[in-house]
């Protein structure tokens, strides 16, 4: 069931007619079009937050590049930037400062604890928030009518992390019996690892170990990588962002623990493409469960190949689904013919996107909660150099190595 349409009047229009673009519902016509970005561009996830943040901007490029909307004679979208720095206080504050700019919508904003607060400032002033990046379930548990998820969430992808875990092993002859998991701390990595236990061991996997670390100054993982393997797990499975995963995987390397596999879910770095060059041996064969761009997608090939001639970086799935998540207010606005966040809000709810550029089972829609009903979780694996996709046959670009020991 969709979310249901709300059809009292709201008091956002005041706001609205500060931003719109095109004709708007009292006659009056403007160019522009805000859609307000909260993405972390300093501080420790500055890199990741960066590269979401340019998605964005393609994306707006993009559009403008193809005549706007059209739907509002041809109104041109303009890109608010915030910077959360990776603080949920400052996210906050800089999305009531884009509302307050004129923003129609927000995208945003990597990090679960942000996106908690952007979600109730998005939900205070009646103004549509489309969630790239944020994977705690609770976000959409408010029952919030104006936030939207298009990647899977913590319970999505904590089970499906565990499933692939669990079918891909028993393919390979090697059927995982144990794991320890090693997760940072707060609502992203708890509510995965969560997720993920309740589901092996459902399945008879055991989860011997739980190990968890704080995100800030984290130079060194040896002490935990050591307690995880202290209990002679098959697999050592890892949640976190990219640095403190890449100080995993070089923990692992220089340990060498009797596992199976390195097995990263929801891991921010495991399936980045910087990921092979910097970890190097450390990287081999690693596996990351996660969602990911449609590899074999040429119209996401396209995109790619054009951020990289722009902004001089690969543009990693995170920045996909920024570019997806404006692709979807886009539409919201061509279908809705209106910048009111109201309709807005109800065209984001009963939206249909055929042609999604991420590897998922079918279009975008979104159910009465407001998450991505599709959204799918696959499997990575370092191969060489490249990110493959391994897991499951359908989204395959190699062949899995499993033990990834061979």
């Amino acid at each position: 069931m969709k979310k249901l349409t709300l059809i009292t009047t709201l008091a956002a229009g005041s706001l609205a007619l500060a931003a719109c673009g095109g004709s708007s519902d009292d006659g009056s016509s403007t160019d522009e079009i805000m859609i307000g970005s909260v993405h972390p561009l300093t501080g420790a996830l500055a890199g990741v937050g960066a590269l979401m943040n340019d998605g964005a901007k393609l994306a707006v490029d993009d559009i403008n590049a193809d005549g706007g909307i059209e739907a509002l004679d041809g109104a041109q979208l303009t890109l608010g930037e915030g910077d959360s720095k990776g603080a949920a206080d400052t996210g906050q504050s800089e999305a009531q400062r884009l509302i307050g700019d004129g923003a129609v919508a927000l995208v945003g904003t990597y990090q679960s604890d942000v996106t908690t607060n952007v979600a109730a400032v998005a939900e205070r002033s009646k103004v549509p928030l489309v969630i790239d990046v944020a994977v705690d379930d609770s976000i959409l548990e408010q029952g919030y009518q104006y936030s939207f998820r298009i990647q899977p969430n913590a319970t999505s992808m904590g089970t499906d992390g565990a499933n692939d875990l669990i079918e891909m092993s028993e393919a390979a002859g090697k059927p995982v019996e144990s794991v320890s998991y090693i997760h940072i701390e707060g609502a992203f990595g708890q509510s995965v690892f969560d997720a993920f236990k309740a589901e092996a061991e459902a399945q008879g996997v055991q989860v011997l170990k739980e190990v968890t670390y704080a995100g800030t100054n984290f130079t060194d993982a040896t002490t935990q990588v050591r307690e995880a393997a202290s209990v002679n797990p098959d697999v050592i499975v890892a949640t976190g962002y990219y640095p403190d995963s890449l100080l995993v995987a070089q923990a692992v390397n220089a340990l060498q623990p009797d596992i199976d596999a390195l097995y990263g879910v929801a891991n921010g770095g495991f399936d980045d493409s910087a990921f092979p060059g910097d970890a190097g041996a450390a990287g081999q064969n690693v596996l990351s469960a996660n969602y990911h761009y449609g590899a074999t997608n040429d119209e996401v090939a396209d995109i790619r190949q054009r951020f990289q001639e722009e902004f001089g970086k690969p543009m990693e799935t995170a920045s996909v689904l920024a570019y997806q998540s404006v692709r979807v207010i886009a539409q919201a606005l061509e279908e809705s013919g209106s910048t009111d966040p109201e309709e807005l809000r109800n065209a984001i709810a009963d939206i249909e996107v055929d042609d999604p550029l991420l590897a998922f089972d079918g279009p975008i829609t979104f159910d009465e909660t407001g998450q991505n009903e599709n959204a799918t979780v696959i499997v990575m694996q370092i191969q060489g150099d490249a990110v493959e996709q391994v897991f499951p046959e359908d989204f395959a670009t190699s062949d899995v190595v499993y033990p990834t020991n061979q």
